[in-house]
């Protein structure tokens, strides 16, 4: 079966050939670290994830690069406006490297927890300046680039094919690009390669020394720079937002394209949005969901059965019915499982033709553009089949039926056995031991070993020692 993906830049699916013979480029775009992991993030990246996983199922050795934005994108995703890390760490009164180390770690707890596996390389964007200052060089060398009033910009009028994959009218009154208007620009697309430290008696407190001053390198510019790094001048597929496509993806094309005479990419994926109850997800309207927030509340596994179980460019209403249906969802799998792991007496049904069935079914659903919806209806199938049966299946056949839902989920990032600990988990457990030590106190031992054997058979082991209780997952 042919793995067949939806390419941006040509708009229809075309069957995938890495350049290299099973071996995968995959460059997506990270989390620019001014706020938290919010609930649209955590689906692009779980989505992102899923790609990666299912084509190392199939086989291929997947090279993933996801960046960390730690300066240069500005609050208008263009050329104007505030940096985003300098205008949080101001609010914050912190330092703007301070800001970003704290976000970094925020964001590897909630993915973490999320089962979004970690990229091969996540860079900051602030790693690789003086490669970044070498492209616009050569960009400069090319004809490409040039200075005005401090910055510097790549000029869209000498590329061709400006805009081509966001289907651009390069007329100003048509467009839909989001770029406001720069004085210093020559023509209304260009955009910023490099941007001046120095905005009036302001001082950008993140900026670095390079040949046209003090400064800080343009949004755009840093993806490429990462892509190219660490994939090659072409790479196979490049991931984003559907929001990337008129301007950050538009840009990066024409500035690698234009530095290496090569194509970039291969094929573009775009995740389309988040919306919550039928809105655009905002924090001015108050309808605005952290990853973690929702971890929280509903457990790791069922925020990311929720993420993974419409496809990617379809938009997704968040909301509480989605999450009731993903814990629905995440509730059959794991009572299923447990039959299975409790088994003791078993039959002769096998259930060969269903387990060949459902990895054909399953590999023809992420085949067609990964479609994970229709993947996970084809693993809940099974699980039907497995429940009609399981008094009289073998043991043979109970075991793999085990394994291949496990593989199956795993392929999506979905892990049922899997225990986490939450913020919620750790504040309702110290609560417990708290209630439990004044029981103990009052000599109550008859109910405080209640407790505990209680919590021993949910596997939550309590330690007792001289100076304290504390707790863990058997």
């Amino acid at each position: 079966m042919v793995l067949k993906i939806y390419n941006t830049m040509t708009r229809k699916k075309e069957a995938f050939k890495p350049i290299k013979k099973d071996v995968v480029t995959f460059y997506s775009c990270g989390q620019t670290v001014y706020d938290d992991l919010h609930i649209g993030n955590a689906r692009a990246y779980s989505n992102w994830d899923v790609v990666t996983r299912y084509l190392r199922w199939k086989k291929f050795n997947v090279l993933h690069v996801q960046n960390f934005t730690d300066v240069g994108h500005l609050t208008d995703d263009a050329d104007t406006g505030e940096d985003k890390i300098e205008k949080r760490a101001k609010e914050r009164k912190i330092n703007p490297w301070e800001l970003v180390d704290t976000q970094i770690r925020k964001y590897y707890k909630d993915a973490d927890e999320l089962n979004i596996a970690r990229a091969n390389i996540m860079p900051r964007a602030t790693s690789v300046i003086p490669e970044m200052i070498e492209l616009i060089e050569k960009l400069f060398k090319k004809g490409y680039a040039y200075k005005s009033g401090g910055n510097v910009y790549f000029n869209t009028a000498k590329f061709k094919n400006y805009g081509k994959i966001a289907m651009l009218k390069l007329d100003k009154n048509k467009s839909k690009a989001r770029v406001a208007e720069d004085k210093n620009k020559k023509n209304y697309f260009d955009f910023a390669l490099w941007l001046s430290a120095k905005k009036g008696k302001k001082m950008h407190v993140m900026n670095w020394d390079s040949p046209w001053g003090r400064g800080y390198p343009g949004w755009h510019l840093e993806c490429s720079v990462m892509a190219m790094k660490f994939l090659g001048d072409t790479i196979d597929l490049h991931a984003g937002g559907i929001d990337h496509i008129p301007v950050h993806h538009t840009n990066e094309i024409a500035q690698s394209e234009a530095a290496t005479g090569k194509k970039f990419v291969k094929t573009w994926l775009h995740g389309a949005f988040i919306t919550i109850k039928g809105e655009k997800m905002s924090k001015s309207k108050g309808n605005f969901y952290t990853a973690r927030e929702l971890i929280d509340k509903w457990g790791a596994s069922v925020v990311r059965y929720a993420l993974v179980n419409t496809h990617y460019r379809k938009t997704v209403d968040f909301t509480e019915e989605l999450l009731e249906n993903a814990k629905n969802n995440m509730d059959k799998i794991s009572n299923v499982l447990e039959l299975l792991n409790n088994k003791k007496d078993y039959g002769k049904t096998e259930l060969d033709e269903e387990e060949k069935n459902i990895k054909k079914l399953f590999a023809e659903a992420m085949n067609d553009d990964f479609n994970t919806s229709q993947a996970l209806l084809a693993v809940h199938d099974f699980i039907k089949s497995v429940n009609k049966n399981i008094n009289e299946l073998s043991k043979k056949s109970a075991l793999q039926a085990k394994g291949l839902i496990l593989e199956l989920l795993g392929v999506l990032g979905l892990n049922p056995e899997n225990k986490t600990i939450t913020d919620k988990t750790e504040k309702v457990m110290n609560l417990i031991i708290k209630v439990r030590e004044e029981l103990r106190k009052e000599k109550n031992y008859k109910l405080s070993d209640k407790v505990r054997d209680d919590l021993k058979r949910e596997g939550i082991i309590l330690n007792d020692d001289s100076e304290k209780t504390t707790w863990s997952l058997e």
